[in-house]
């Protein structure tokens, strides 16, 4: 049913690297949300006053506080497809993480006000409501309509990578837990004499668990607004693509800078031999950025370093010295290395250390120690060291 509607109100909607084609996802999600949500918030609500069941009641309250998530995603989306102006000149893709951590927020208030008015209810020695078939009937349709909602919203979420929609899906999976809750106490409080409101007790977990969605929810959008490093799998891909170019070495330093889906900015460090064509290198970079930028709608810098490949004494020394660092953490790397020629009293290393981000040394300690390490091998090895921090 989903991939039916898709092709009705999403168009070109495989092409999910598009900007516009993800606003589409995102407002379809939203328009969704919002019907169903204003629905089922009326039917509990309506149905909540008429039983004087305030659990059912505060069940289709909390429907319109997804509602008003649902607005926010929508809203989110559009602002998010803006283009880029003077003041935003990277655009507004990031509006998209700032509407998942408003939903977020939403879902931590409504867990807060389930768990306040629970404990409310327990210490204030508050009856259980006695329950007609109306509610059974009303929370099972919920329960239904909801896992759907999740369904519906994590399905679209995976299409497009979108931690919004994932955190409606989260969302839409606690409110099917807080109805089943409500459901379970509504069946046992009609045919069992609870001596305590069972009610209270079971909005009390349920508010518990909505708080542990929320803060779930808020963590991936914070990450996303902080700059998480790309995903391990999509940095091999981009990297085999980079080295499918022959005559290109090696790669280094590569960073991704994340403006929103769509809109990623990237910078290598590219090895080619110091001996090649300046300008041949120089077009087939050109090449490599505008295949990147098709395939991935990426804007690529490569900067272009260039390596002695002709000294063994240089490709000797390299492979020592990148050796023995493994001595101060195994996944340290070294590159753009350069040697001066070989001294009786000093003979220059010149190279880059990328320390992983677990070393808690600071640079000044880190070159110490591995200038100590390189004189153990020639005492007349000097390191002139530039530390690198791995972005990835």
């Amino acid at each position: 049913m989903t991939e039916f509607l898709l092709k009705i109100f999403v168009k070109d909607k495989d092409n999910v690297r598009k900007p516009e084609v993800r606003n589409a996802y995102g407002s379809f999600a939203g328009i969704v949300g919002i019907v169903l949500n204003l629905l089922l918030s009326a039917v509990k609500i309506a149905v909540g006053l008429i039983s004087a069941s305030i659990s059912v009641t505060a069940d289709g309250l909390n429907n319109l506080s997804d509602m008003g998530s649902s607005v926010i995603t929508l809203v989110g989306f559009k602002l998010s497809n803006k283009p880029a102006d003077a003041d935003h000149p990277f655009g507004h893709g990031r509006m998209e993480y700032i509407s998942g951590f408003a939903v977020s927020l939403l879902i931590l208030l409504v867990g807060f006000e389930l768990i306040k008015d629970s404990v409310s209810r327990l210490i204030s020695g508050t009856p259980a409501p006695e329950y007609t078939l109306l509610p059974v009937v009303v929370l099972i349709i919920s329960i239904s309509v909801k896992f759907f909602m999740y369904l519906f919203n994590r399905k679209l979420g995976l299409k497009i990578d979108s931690d919004t929609l994932f955190a409606a899906a989260k969302d839409s999976l606690s409110d099917c837990f807080a109805s089943l809750a409500i459901l379970a106490a509504v069946i046992i409080t009609k045919f069992v004499n609870v001596p305590f409101n069972l009610d209270a007790v079971m909005g009390f977990l349920v508010g518990g668990f909505i708080i542990y969605s929320g803060c779930s929810a808020a963590k991936d959008t914070l990450d996303d607004l902080l700059g998480k490093p790309p995903a391990a799998g999509f940095v091999k891909e981009l990297e085999s693509t980079i080295m499918s170019f022959g005559g290109f070495l090696g790669i280094h330093d590569l960073i991704v800078h994340n403006y929103g889906e769509g809109r990623c900015f990237a910078s290598v460090h590219v090895e080619v031999p110091e001996d090649a064509d300046i300008v041949k290198c120089h077009e087939k970079i050109d090449l490599c950025e505008k295949l990147v930028n098709e395939k991935y709608s990426i804007i690529l810098v490569i900067h272009m370093d260039p390596i002695d490949v002709s000294s063994p004494v240089t490709a000797m020394t390299r492979n020592k010295i990148a050796e023995a660092l493994k001595e101060i953490h195994k996944d340290i790397t070294i590159h753009d290395f350069r040697m001066t020629p070989k001294s009786d009293d000093r003979t220059n290393l010149i190279f880059d250390m990328v320390v992983p981000s677990d070393v808690k040394a600071g640079d000044g300690e880190l070159i110490k120690r591995a200038n100590l390490i390189a004189s153990k091998i020639d005492k007349t090895f000097v390191c002139v060291i530039t530390v690198d921090r791995n972005y990835l």
